[in-house]
């Protein structure tokens, strides 16, 4: 798993409770009796629902975090997120990212050579897999422009791919199709199926008509 150095506060919401049950004389153990004879199923489920509910609810809740992600010792990324949610009690544990992030990937010398964003994310802790929804923009270090509303991206394979439409802006030609497959850092990619190549002067000229 990726560590982390966090630049802004991070707030870890938590809360306990404690409850005190007072008894005097053999009357009110004798209430208690017929109480939790009569209960004991209904509290049983609601101690259940309790502990289940506890995956729904994120570990650490984040506003405005700007955050650098390490692989193997290496900065390799710098993630920029409105909001970060982390669920390390569900099953598999993930985080989320409901308002959008913007990933920068750094080279050997901490240069920022390609970017990504989209308007959500989501990511598995296990499988170190993305998936990232919504206006998914990415930019690789060839200049080369990504455009697809849904894309995934699985580190340990270190492949990104996707099902749907996508938009491939190169310096002469526009190409479009569906379905996308690529390496990690999107220099080596296919179409799956490709729908059309257009000249970057054709693209222009139609935009005028």
């Amino acid at each position: 798993m990726p560590s982390f150095s966090r630049r802004r506060n991070i707030g870890v919401a938590g809360a306990t409770g404690a409850a005190v049950l007072q008894r005097s004389g053999l009357t009110a153990i004798a209430v208690l009796l017929l109480l939790f004879g009569s209960c004991s199923s209904r509290d049983v489920k609601l101690r259940t629902d309790a502990v289940s509910d506890r995956a729904a609810i994120p570990a650490l809740s984040t506003d405005s975090v700007t955050t650098l992600v390490s692989d193997s010792g290496i900065t390799r990324y710098r993630v920029t997120a409105t909001k970060w949610l982390v669920y390390d009690k569900a099953e598999p544990p993930y985080w989320e990212f409901p308002e959008g992030i913007y990933l920068e990937r750094f080279d050997e010398q901490l240069v920022v050579n390609s970017q990504l964003e989209a308007d959500y994310a989501h990511y598995n802790q296990e499988s170190h897999e993305w998936h990232l929804k919504g206006n998914v923009h990415s930019v690789n270090e060839n200049g080369e422009i990504f455009d697809t509303p849904e894309l995934y991206w699985n580190q340990d394979e270190e492949k990104i791919f996707s099902d749907s439409s996508i938009v491939i802006t190169r310096e002469k030609t526009i190409i479009r199709g569906v379905g996308f497959r690529s390496n990690q850092s999107m220099t080596l990619y296919t179409i799956t199926n490709p729908t059309g190549i257009i000249p970057i002067e054709d693209a222009d000229s139609t935009k005028n008509l």
